[in-house]
């Protein structure tokens, strides 16, 4: 039996829903006591991840690095919810698994685009209407490639620690307002995702973990769930790790 966190009658953003980290987060906010909004590029599989989430989700086809697509989806969220208290960024790509010099400069901005100027565009479009409210919580899916770099995946790491620096900047900001921001910064685990890495990689990632497995999706989404709540009430601008030791700081 999962702890209990209070998120009754919260609305929630989650970016890449439809499955992996993002379904698990969406499971824990629904058992929780919210209501869900599952944004997600595959629109298709949203809509079924929301139908099985039962009345409590919504699905929304996003493009999170296009501002026009997350400016719609927000109009659509507000009028399917009347307000957005939690931003989870958590859409992303893994980028290239090769060496820094060997990425074409597309594949570079690829990542970036996806990681970094997409929950920027998310937060550009929700943070205003919790300003107004005085009340917000977001909470950016980091990766702990992003406080550490990981060989081979410097596109990755970088735009990860970029995301890094943006919760920080946003929690400062912010700070004055009930609104917290704050990252996650997890050890690999086993979603989708990994279907864009190789092999090689995926065990370089385990072997640097004193847990010596994979983190579960659903201990991410356990640690999402209290960034999320009311009960985060003075941390911000924070990295909460969650990489079973491989980061002791």
């Amino acid at each position: 039996m999962s702890n209990q966190i209070d998120l009754q009658d919260r609305m929630a953003v989650i970016t890449g829903g439809a499955q992996g980290i993002g379904r698990a987060i969406a499971e824990r906010f629904v058992a929780s006591g919210a209501s869900v909004a599952l944004w997600d590029r595959d629109d298709e599989h949203a809509r079924a991840t929301a139908r099985e989430l039962g009345r409590s989700a919504h699905a929304f086809g996003v493009d999170v690095a296009d501002p026009a697509s997350v400016d719609a989806a927000a109009r659509a969220t507000q009028d399917a919810l009347g307000r957005v208290d939690i931003l989870v960024n958590n859409a992303g790509i893994a980028g290239p698994t090769a060496k820094g010099w060997e990425y074409s400069i597309d594949e570079l901005r690829e990542t970036m685009r996806v990681n970094l100027e997409g929950p920027f565009n998310c937060c550009h479009a929700l943070i205003p209407g919790m300003i107004a409210r005085n009340y917000g919580r977001i909470v950016n899916i980091a990766s702990i490639a992003g406080k550490e770099g990981n060989p081979n995946a410097s596109a990755y790491s970088a735009s990860k620690a970029a995301l890094i620096a943006l919760t920080k900047s946003l929690g400062k900001e912010l700070a004055l307002y009930d609104i917290a921001v704050n990252a996650i910064a997890p050890a690999v685990a086993r979603t989708a995702i990994l279907g864009q890495v190789t092999q090689e990689h995926i065990d370089y990632m385990v072997a640097k973990i004193p847990r010596g497995r994979m983190v579960d999706v659903e201990e991410i989404a356990a640690l999402v769930a209290w960034a999320a709540s009311q009960d985060c009430s003075f941390t911000t601008g924070f990295v909460l790790d969650i990489s079973g030791g491989r980061a002791t700081y």
